[in-house]
């Protein structure tokens, strides 16, 4: 393997991670949710109906921005964030990927029990 595919191998699994750790979590969870609705929404929308402040709610989405999943964007006074479908379109696809090889292998490894 070549030294720069191995370097954005490398790199795009450390994206994969952050993703996979920003998404671990039942509040930020929530919150990709609450933006999956597609308008952008600010700090006190995305706190309504939650019992945590807009300190917590801005520290988890602080999270999520730097994992690249939410972006925000002024607006006067106010921060609106929304929500960038891309980092989990492409954690989709690697999950696609990790499925097909092991249902590749457990047919190994079928054939070869039964064979």
């Amino acid at each position: 393997m070549s030294r720069p595919n191995r370097n954005r191998t490398t790199a795009q699994g450390r994206a994969h991670a952050s993703v996979f750790a920003a998404l671990g979590d039942e509040t930020r969870l929530s919150l990709v949710a609450k933006l999956c609705r597609g308008q952008p929404r600010s700090i006190a929308q995305l706190t309504e109906g939650s019992r945590l402040t807009r300190q917590a709610i801005t520290k988890h989405l602080r999270v999520l921005e730097r994992a690249e999943i939410v972006r925000s964007t002024r607006a006067g006074r106010e921060s609106l964030f929304e929500l960038d479908p891309q980092p989990i379109e492409e954690i989709k696809q690697y999950l696609d990927l990790v499925s097909r090889q092991w249902d590749e292998a457990l047919s190994r490894l079928k054939s070869f029990v039964e064979g």
